[in-house]
C-alpha cells in the first residue's frame, strides 16, 4: 500500500504537532482507498483527551463529527495521525495495543522540539502488527523518502 498526502495536509500536520507541543496531537483522516493507494482528502483535528504527555485519545465528540462528515462526502474514515514529541516517527508499544481496525492508516509526525524538523512515518495495521507504508509517488518528495528506513 502507498499513500497519497498531499502537501497541505502534511503541513497543516506539522503545524499542529508544533501547537500542541510538548503533548501529542490527533486527528482522524478522510480520504479514499483506491486500488494499491490510500489517498488523503481531508483531516479532522481532534481534541485530545489524555493529559499524558505521551498518549493521545481522540475525544469521541470530535470522532463522530468526523465519521459524519466523511459519510456525508461519501467518504471514509481510513486512518488517524497524531505527534510523537521527542520520539521516533514510527508506532509505540502504546499505539500498538491501542490500535485494532484491520487496514487502518496511522501517520505519525515526530519532533524534537516546538521548532524542530518533522519525521514522518506511516503505516497501516494488519493482523495485530503495523506494516510500513511508502508515499505514492506524486508525494514521494513531499512526505519521506522511505517509511522503511524510519524503521532501522
Amino acid at each position: 500500500m502507498k499513500l497519497a498526502l498531499p502537501r497541505e495536509f502534511r503541513t497543516r500536520i506539522e503545524s499542529e504537532a508544533r501547537a500542541a507541543y510538548p503533548n501529542e496531537c490527533c486527528g482522524l483522516i478522510e480520504g479514499v482507498r483506491e486500488d494499491d493507494i490510500a489517498r488523503v482528502l481531508a483531516l479532522h483535528p481532534a481534541r485530545n483527551i489524555l493529559a499524558a504527555r505521551d498518549r493521545f485519545e481522540i475525544h469521541p465528540e470530535d470522532h463522530f463529527a468526523a465519521l459524519k462528515t466523511a459519510r456525508a462526502r461519501g467518504r471514509a474514515i481510513i486512518g488517524c495521525y497524531h505527534s510523537h514529541p521527542g520520539g521516533a516517527p514510527r508506532p509505540s508499544e502504546t499505539d500498538l495495543s491501542g490500535a485494532g481496525e484491520e487496514n487502518f492508516l496511522w501517520l505519525i509526525a515526530a519532533l524534537s522540539s516546538a521548532d524542530a524538523p518533522v519525521l514522518f512515518g506511516s503505516f497501516v495495521y494488519r493482523s495485530d502488527a503495523f506494516e510500513a507504508v511508502g508515499p505514492s509517488d506524486a508525494d514521494g518528495a513531499d512526505f519521506v523518502t522511505s517509511s522503511e528506513k524510519l524503521l532501522s
